[in-house]
């Protein structure tokens, strides 16, 4: 064979082995990609509910306050295990409420005090806000003092006074200088701090078969001291700040996506979108059972299994779990510390939201101070008249329990009227209430009404 024979034939094989590299190329890239998206997968499913989530996760996150989580320590350390049934019981009534109050915003494009004002009589209105004003304001100055104390377990020379003032200032500028969007995620991303708790419950050692069996088993001795801790549980966990806060929350998503006119928002109230907020909702009172859950279990398991029955301030309830280790010490300290600067612009927040949709104010986090002057006052006024009754030395743990009295007192009023609201088929359509919500709706109203009475009760 010649030389040009030889090399001409090389040439066909070559000819030949491109295609067939080629495809066997493809073939392996093909499977890298394949490879890739599988891996992905749980990924982008993660990724895409957490998008999902929003105004239900941050006010679910809300929920559990130091307001709550003294009170959730409160009734560990006092009772151990035998009111932890409540972290269940509670969940499908208060997401139920909520899912009303988004269902509100959605449908109707306006905030809950609007509705109320459209819809009720102005004394009704004023009475609502009213009490939600006294309420949040109660819930911010045992907030703010409970955070500074908090904090002061870890930074002992630091005064008290400064960290309170610190605190409301801090919570000030971020609602007036950051934009929603920003400030959105901003809450968003602090729930993380309720993980604390979860921390903490798993670091000490817990029975758990015991910790399950009186989470599925309720228990009660039906003295004052239980009843109206019992009320102090429901009124912090289904509060009347948290349902203005949901429905101008939902406006404000609208809002954040080109809905500028109620109009348009009412347009926006797809199946699809109600869909979306029901995952959102139900999720984020289920993160907020569930750390209620975890705090019940952590005091439980250590305080009242040791003798520590009785939590006076915010530094003992702290200090008491020391000896269970410095970790446990530090998180409950910080997890104070985080949730209430997520709590305290969603106490200031939901107030402003309801005297400004009352007067007809513009109001919204999406506008900027000189665009709202009377809206921004409102959350300024609130923290300032918080920071003043903190300076006048309440006590931070009774205050924040007493706050979660006053709204178990303070939300069935209310309640009546999302009910009433979220089930009238005029002013919802299709998306009214149906025998499920109605149901839970009005029980939920009874259930508070009992306890309520049950604590004032108990106070004579």
């Amino acid at each position: 064979m010649t030389e040009k024979e030889k090399k001409l034939k090389k040439e066909v094989e070559e000819a030949f082995k491109a295609p067939a590299k080629a495809l066997e190329e493809t073939i392996v890239f093909v499977e890298k990609e394949e490879q890739a998206f599988v891996n992905a997968k749980p990924l982008k499913g993660a990724e895409r509910y957490w998008k999902t989530l929003g105004p239900g996760l941050t006010t679910g996150a809300a929920d559990d306050d130091p307001s709550g989580i003294a009170t959730y320590s409160q009734a560990g350390a006092q009772y151990g295990l035998q009111l932890i049934w409540l972290s269940l019981f509670t969940y499908p009534f208060m997401s139920v409420v909520q899912e009303m109050c988004a269902r509100i915003g959605i449908v109707s494009g306006q905030g809950l005090a609007a509705n109320i004002k459209k819809h009720f009589s102005a004394k009704a209105l004023y009475l609502s806000t009213v009490l939600l004003f006294f309420a949040n304001t109660l819930n911010i100055a045992a907030d703010l003092g409970a955070m500074a104390a908090a904090t002061r377990l870890l930074l002992p020379s630091v005064n008290f006074e400064l960290l309170t003032v610190f605190f409301a200032v801090v919570s000030l500028l971020l609602q007036i200088f950051v934009s929603y969007a920003s400030y959105a995620r901003y809450l968003k991303y602090l729930t993380f701090a309720l993980l604390s708790y979860v921390v903490v419950a798993l670091v000490v050692h817990l029975d758990w078969a015991d910790v399950l069996y009186h989470t599925f088993v309720p228990s009660l001795t039906f003295s004052s001291d239980q009843i109206f801790l019992i009320c102090a549980v429901l009124g912090t966990t289904i509060s009347p700040y948290l349902f203005f806060w949901q429905a101008s929350q939902e406006v404000e998503e609208d809002i954040l996506h080109g809905e500028t006119s109620i109009a348009k928002r009412r347009a926006y109230a797809t199946p699809q979108a109600i869909k979306s907020m029901q995952t959102d909702v139900w999720s984020g009172m289920a993160f907020s059972n569930l750390v209620s859950f975890f705090i019940f279990a952590a005091c439980a398991g250590t305080l009242y299994a040791h003798g520590v029955t009785n939590i006076a301030t915010a530094d003992q309830a702290a200090l008491a779990l020391k000896p269970f280790g410095q970790l446990a010490y530090v998180i409950f300290a910080l997890g104070i510390v985080g949730t209430g600067m997520l709590a305290i612009p969603v106490f200031a927040g939901s107030t402003a939201y309801a005297i400004a949709e009352s007067f007809g104010w513009r109001y919204g986090l999406y506008r900027k101070l000189k665009q709202a002057h009377a809206f921004y006052g409102v959350i300024i006024i609130s923290l300032i008249i918080g920071v003043i009754a903190e300076f006048m030395h309440l006590d931070p743990i009774k205050g924040l329990i007493y706050a979660a009295v006053a709204n178990g007192v303070i939300a069935p009023i209310i309640l009546y009227f999302v009910v009433r609201l979220s089930g009238n088929t005029r002013i919802m359509g299709e998306h009214a209430n149906g025998k499920f919500a109605s149901f839970f709706g009005w029980a939920t109203i009874v259930i508070m009404v009992v306890s309520g009475a049950a604590a004032i009760v108990t106070l004579f």
